[in-house]
């Protein structure tokens, strides 16, 4: 039987300032940015999505920026680094140019036999960049960065919880993970166990919880193929016991959405119809996207959202 669930769709940050998040992910890190909307929930306040070409699941980072939010704190109960994919030579180039924009990094680290390292934006959001040649997907570049150090999409997440169990039950039983490998009390799933699916859960029994604002993840978004596979696994997750919501539209995706037992809120989101639905693939993020409802008040909208453009140049 197919698998209803096939890794990581998005990750999705509550940011600070709009303009100073535009230019970490699509100037430093050289994402692009696909989607600028609002989010749905909150009307004045933007979604950015960064990504690779075509905003393709399994690439997408998004942010909710707040401007003048204060920080919040990594802790248990959250996802704390998000893990993004570059080639395997690739590192030194990216601690190069991390250290070129003054953004302090850890020194290499060597996890279940990759080299990667460790930063956080100017929020404080938890990134990593882990060099492995497992992945086949090309990357994106605006052209400051060489498309061959370019980063390829999510490799995986970290989970901090309290203990495991339960969280490894949802994943192993329910939404079609496995077990892979445990390494120094981080403990590896994953779908087919590549880059885009990976999920690690440390623990920290003792750890404070989290408190989520500015650079702190407000959800990670799993990928399932459509509406009729979402439906079903929000029926298998209903049936033994999860409070799962009722599908919501986003657009570009279906969602639906619950808190797993250590905390961490759970997205699963359609890979259709994708982000080319109401711009050309040429001009995807170029301009302020409305869902249908907010149209009629899309001058009150923009009135109320700061004024952001891509500063790539300054980046080169």
């Amino acid at each position: 039987m197919k698998a209803l669930i096939t890794g990581i769709h998005h990750i999705t940050a509550i940011a600070g300032n709009p303009q100073k998040n535009v230019d970490f992910y699509t100037g430093i890190l050289g994402l692009r940015m696909v989607k600028k909307t609002i989010n749905f929930d909150s009307p004045d306040v933007y979604h950015f999505y960064f990504a690779d070409e075509l905003g393709t699941p399994g690439t997408v980072f998004t942010t909710f920026p707040f401007d003048g939010a204060k920080k919040g704190t990594k802790g248990t109960g959250e996802l704390t680094y998000t893990a993004f994919s570059i080639p395997q030579g690739a590192l030194s180039f990216w601690i190069d140019r991390l250290a070129k924009f003054n953004v302090p990094t850890s020194t290499t680290l060597n996890r279940f036999g990759e080299k990667l390292i460790r930063f956080e934006d100017h929020d404080g959001m938890g990134i990593e960049l882990i060099a492995n040649d497992s992945d086949s997907r090309k990357g994106w570049t605006y052209g400051n960065i060489p498309l061959e150090h370019s980063i390829k999409g999510f490799y995986g997440a970290t989970l901090n919880l309290k203990a495991k169990e339960l969280t490894q039950k949802l994943l192993t039983q329910f939404m079609n993970y496995k077990f892979i490998t445990e390494e120094d009390g981080r403990y590896r799933y994953g779908t087919d166990g590549k880059p885009g699916d990976i999920v690690d859960i440390v623990i920290d029994k003792n750890g404070r919880q989290g408190i989520q604002s500015a650079g702190t993840v407000h959800h990670i978004a799993f990928r399932t193929a459509n509406i009729s596979t979402q439906l079903e696994i929000q029926k298998i997750l209903m049936e033994n016991g999860y409070q799962v919501t009722e599908v919501k539209d986003r657009n570009y995706f279906k969602s639906i959405y619950f808190r797993e037992p250590g905390g961490v809120l759970f997205e699963i989101a359609t890979d259709e119809p994708g982000f080319a639905i109401d711009e050309d693939e040429a001009h995807l993020g170029e301009s302020l996207k409305l869902p249908e409802w907010a149209e009629p008040q899309r001058d009150k909208i923009a009135s109320r959202l700061a004024k952001v453009k891509l500063n790539i140049e300054s980046f080169a």
